[in-house]
């Protein structure tokens, strides 16, 4: 993409943020279902008008490259609520304070993922081999993910950063709402509250889910700024998804299994596209398949609609199924 193309787009992407910090500045009530059904409409919308103007004067290769990344770093990104709802729960999280901690760790994560991402992009640009190592990670993810399922207890845990934190920084046992800092009663002093911590915490763990999204997306691809904005829109609209389905993640019982199924098939093909440089498919008998983005996009959008049916059957018949109770008689 051209400089200028680069320059509107970060402008309008830190114009949406700044917008929605005004919402939470203005918004005195906890985040409703209906303001969460309202807010993720309006991302999903933005990052849908974002790929018809891809489509129109970019081509059709980059605006599928484009929805087939948003759709995988959004699927991806759900994985982040369980350690989200960890994290609020453990920490004690106020109601009215949810959406201010999620708004500013997740703007904090998306300035280090951009990092990350140019980082990757050079590396990629730099050897062809990246992608070997970036496929085969991919692959022992989702293989990983999938026998040893989610651990949720064990994806948040309070590292040694947070540690530090806690004894460096002026800290305090109480919230205050919303504020990041508050005076203590007795002393005077001015004290930070624990929302800080819990910032922090949020923003780490959207960082290292970054080690699984980012050469993941970089197998749909190479593209920087298709990579970069995807990322983006994805963690825009991942606040209010927290408030529509943080009480309905419970019943997506398939969802490792599916991530783990597209992880795997991304990592294939990041190696099949690697053996394709290194022209070893022309070796011999062998001859590797070239998989587009049309047979990518429409893997991943199969395998996250068999995922959502399968588990949404299984919860329904969870539910129905009531134990008998046996009475003996004395």
């Amino acid at each position: 993409m051209p400089p200028l193309v680069w320059v509107l787009t970060i402008v309008g992407l830190l114009a949406i943020v700044a917008f929605d910090l005004i919402v939470i500045a203005r918004r005195n009530h906890t985040v409703t279902i209906k303001d969460a059904t309202r807010w993720v409409l309006v991302y999903v919308g933005l990052a849908a008008l974002f790929a018809v103007g891809l489509f129109l004067f970019s081509g059709g290769k980059t605006g599928g490259e484009f929805v087939a990344g948003y759709i995988t770093e959004y699927s991806l990104s759900v994985d982040n609520l369980f350690v989200f709802v960890i994290i609020m729960a453990r920490f004690s999280v106020p109601a009215m304070a949810q959406d201010k901690v999620l708004y500013i760790g997740i703007v904090v994560s998306m300035v280090l993922r951009a990092v990350f991402i140019l980082a990757g992009a050079a590396a990629i640009s730099a050897a062809s081999w990246v992608f070997y190592i970036f496929g085969a990670f991919l692959v022992y993810t989702a293989i990983k993910l999938a026998i040893e399922g989610e651990n949720d207890e064990a994806d948040f845990q309070e590292n040694a950063v947070l540690r530090g934190m806690r004894k460096i920084l002026p800290l305090g046992h109480d919230y205050d709402g919303a504020k990041l800092a508050t005076r203590d009663q007795q002393t005077g002093k001015r004290l930070l509250t624990p929302l800080v911590i819990v910032i922090s915490a949020i923003g780490m763990a959207n960082v290292i889910f970054a080690l699984d999204s980012i050469p993941a997306i970089f197998g749909l691809t190479q593209d920087a700024y298709i990579v970069l904005t995807a990322n983006a829109f994805a963690l825009m609209g991942l606040r209010q998804l927290y408030f529509l389905i943080g009480g309905l993640l419970e019943r997506i019982v398939y969802l490792n299994v599916g991530l783990s199924v597209i992880l795997a098939f991304i990592g294939v093909k990041l190696i099949v596209e690697a053996l394709h440089g290194s022209h070893i498919d022309d070796i011999g008998a062998i001859h590797l398949p070239h998989i587009g983005i049309i047979t990518s996009l429409s893997f991943i959008a199969a395998t996250l609609f068999v995922t959502t049916v399968a588990s949404l059957i299984k919860s329904s018949l969870d539910a129905r199924r009531v134990p008998v109770k046996i009475k003996v008689d004395e």
